[in-house]
């Protein structure tokens, strides 16, 4: 979430303990490290988003992560029709990148370590200008490189929020509720209820965050967030969340 890493390690002592596969949705993911590994490293498989919206782009697209001979193979026969020239073999479908697609990846991908920087810089201008404000932040765990893919507060109710969004709309400023509302709130899914989930989904809100945004427009948008969160301190100030 976020690009935030979950407790990979945790989760891996689980699925050894059953014998489970996990397959991580790393979409926010893209050159993330933990502990000195690519986050993509663990599990059994990655998936990753190349959508226009993320770090690295190619438009439209993505890529899977797989770290045996096996799946590979398995994994390149599911995304193009399930065969090799005239040998066919399983079920399949066409999901191969075009050249297209490609070609825009390798236009985009030379300025990703300054564009990686430009977030990083940027991250701690927003950082300074609310450290008085009623909110916290998703915690990033220790020894993670992290990518700065967004820059997510969480109000300390959902009627601050909206206020927050409210008042930055008046300003021209638009912030998305990434991300709304819990999954198991989707009226297609007969989900249990999940309160950590649905109290994130309720107080979270993202920042306009990109390279290129002037630092001076930052510290503006974290002035109207002040004004409309209050300082920190007050009564119902609720304490840090890892959001993973």
């Amino acid at each position: 979430m976020y690009g935030i890493p979950c407790d990979v390690e945790a989760i891996d002592a689980i699925a050894k303990r059953h014998g489970l596969k996990v397959i991580y949705d790393a979409a926010h993911a893209f050159d993330v490290r933990y502990k000195g590994r690519p986050i993509s490293s663990y599990g059994d498989a990655s998936t990753l988003s190349f959508h226009a919206t993320k770090l690295f782009h190619t438009v439209e697209g993505g890529a899977t992560i797989v770290h045996t001979p096996e799946l590979e193979k398995a994994t390149r026969l599911l995304r193009s029709f399930g065969h090799v020239n005239d040998d066919h073999f399983t079920l399949g479908m066409n999901a191969k990148m075009s050249e297209v697609h490609a070609a825009m990846g390798l236009a985009v991908l030379p300025h990703m370590p300054e564009v990686l920087r430009s977030r990083a810089a940027l991250a701690e201008v927003y950082s300074e200008a609310l450290i008085d404000a009623d909110i916290t932040r998703p915690v990033v765990p220790a020894e993670t490189e992290y990518n700065h893919a967004y820059f997510p507060i969480l109000l300390r109710d959902g009627a601050k929020r909206q206020g927050v969004i409210e008042a930055l709309a008046a300003n021209g400023v638009h912030a998305r509720r990434y991300f709304y509302p819990s999954l198991n709130k989707l009226p297609y899914v007969n989900g249990e209820a999940m309160p950590v989930s649905e109290d994130a989904a309720d107080r979270a809100l993202c920042l306009p965050f990109y390279p290129g945004l002037p630092e001076e427009t930052a510290r503006w948008i974290a002035s109207i967030v002040n004004a409309v969160a209050g300082p920190r301190g007050q009564v119902g100030v609720v304490s840090e969340s890892r959001m993973a």
